[in-house]
């Protein structure tokens, strides 16, 4: 296996690591582990979905299919772009959260189904493309006192996912019931095993096998449920080799005004999170995000979300956990990101592949995930290390506040129960509520943008 050159090394050849070209065997490893730290979050919205309208498995198996599919698609455009579109760093897009209620919402409405839902999701990429610019604009509002406090929330946040995937999911069943196999010993055992094949791998090895150590303990994990039993392919035959991903396949979308308001609102939340989560992302690789990078970036969010209606997906954000992948692995190379998209447009339109894929259970990436999320939150504690806290306790209050109201859906998920239904497009994300509070608390405490920095 070819090495692959330290920041060191492409420093000195004028590559920046971003831009970096690394061999094909390793580029495709390392695109796979990034496919597996999405993977189950990325699935998990049609899942939620199907149970909620009942769709038939036929329907949902192709749904799952396209979603895959134009991920794939929004990754390439992030990764590779043009002048008009894609930010061009290691990017991984999947499906928003924050779409989940409205388009359940818009899907139970026997008038709408899921025509209406890709009515709305086509108009509201269209929205996100036209307001990209005035998106853009904001910038100035995201210092380190702001994108360090939301990479920190995004970070703690996410830490709660990785801690029950590794005890075997959620800690309730989908009726609300006690989920009996929470914290089994032997799903511990496993983790135990993950997190110690990273860390020995760090410690004592180097190069591209510190790399993929979250790959390595992901397979580790795999071949442990295997072992366990945890894992069945029962149904694998009945998919076929290759299903191609045909636009409007599930017919022509129908537009609602109302349906298309609230597709638009999630577009305006994911925008104004992923801006913070791509200013966060340039620091992190040592490339700053400028004002029309991020219009790029922004406007391949609408179209992503755009492609995804057209295909019978969903709206599409930049993956929060994928950073932590970046850090942990310390390879910033974007093309290593678009070996992913690949991997994604294959596993839509290979079920087979996509099928083991998915029987993966969480417990077997808990630990990984655990890791991952954590150094999300270092990183958001290193942008902060930028800050002046001691001279300027108006950066202490910004902090403080928006980690607190940030945290508030985490620890405490019936807060903002009694709140109109509406709200919770926002009140449901503590990296909204966060960006929210550190954006509005910076402007009245901080006007000047240099008075959040040191020098």
């Amino acid at each position: 296996m070819p090495p692959i050159d330290t920041p060191s090394e492409t420093k000195s050849s004028g590559i920046h690591p971003v831009d970096q070209r690394l061999p094909l065997a390793p580029t495709v490893l390392l695109g796979l582990q990034h496919v597996l730290v999405m993977y189950s979050a990325c699935i998990i919205v049609p899942l939620i979905l199907g149970a909620a309208l009942q769709l038939p498995k036929e329907t949902l198996s192709l749904i799952i299919n396209a979603d895959l599919f134009a991920a794939g698609l929004a990754t390439l455009v992030q990764c590779f772009g043009n002048r008009y579109f894609g930010i061009k760093l290691p990017i991984m897009m999947g499906v928003t959260f924050t779409s989940i209620a409205p388009m359940i919402a818009i899907g139970v409405n026997p008038e709408l189904g899921l025509p209406g839902i890709y009515g709305a999701i086509i108009v509201s990429g269209i929205f996100g493309i036209l307001f990209a610019p005035i998106m853009g604009r904001l910038m100035r509002f995201f210092p380190p006192v702001v994108t360090g406090s939301v990479l920190l929330v995004i970070g703690i946040s996410l830490m709660k996912v990785g801690i029950e995937w590794s005890a075997g999911g959620s800690p309730t069943l989908a009726d609300g019931s006690t989920n009996p196999d929470f914290g089994k010993p032997i799903y511990l055992l496993v983790s135990l095993l993950q997190l110690s094949i990273i860390l020995l791998i760090n410690r004592f090895a180097k190069g591209f096998l510190s790399n993929v150590s979250v790959l390595i303990a992901m397979l580790a994990g795999f071949m442990a449920a295997w072992l366990l039993g945890d894992i069945s392919l029962k149904g694998l035959n009945d998919e076929p080799w290759v299903a191609l991903i045909k636009p409007l396949s599930l017919g022509m979308p129908t537009f609602d005004f109302l349906a298309i308001c609230s597709m638009s609102l999630v577009m305006l939340v994911t925008m104004v999170e992923s801006t913070g989560m791509f200013l966060a992302l340039g620091k992190l690789v040592d490339k700053e995000v400028d004002q029309k990078q991020l219009v790029r970036g922004l406007r391949s969010d609408g179209l992503g979300t755009l492609l995804g209606g057209l295909f019978n997906a969903f709206p599409y954000t930049s993956f929060s956990q994928n950073i932590g992948l970046v850090t942990i692995s310390g390879v910033k190379s974007r093309y290593v990101a678009a070996a992913g998209a690949f991997i994604l447009i294959a596993l839509g339109c290979l079920p087979k592949i996509a099928f083991i894929v998915a029987s993966i259970p969480q417990y077997a990436l808990g630990a990984a995930a655990m890791v991952m999320f954590g150094t999300v939150a270092l990183m958001g504690v290193r942008i902060l290390s930028q800050v002046d806290f001691t001279d300027s306790r108006s950066n202490l209050l910004v902090v403080s506040a928006s980690l607190g109201i940030g945290l508030i859906p985490m620890v405490a998920p019936a807060y903002f129960q009694y709140l109109p239904q509406w709200s919770h497009i926002f009140t449901d994300s503590g990296i909204i509520l966060s960006v929210c509070t550190a954006i509005l608390l910076n402007a009245i405490f901080s006007p000047s943008p240099e008075q959040t920095n040191k020098g």
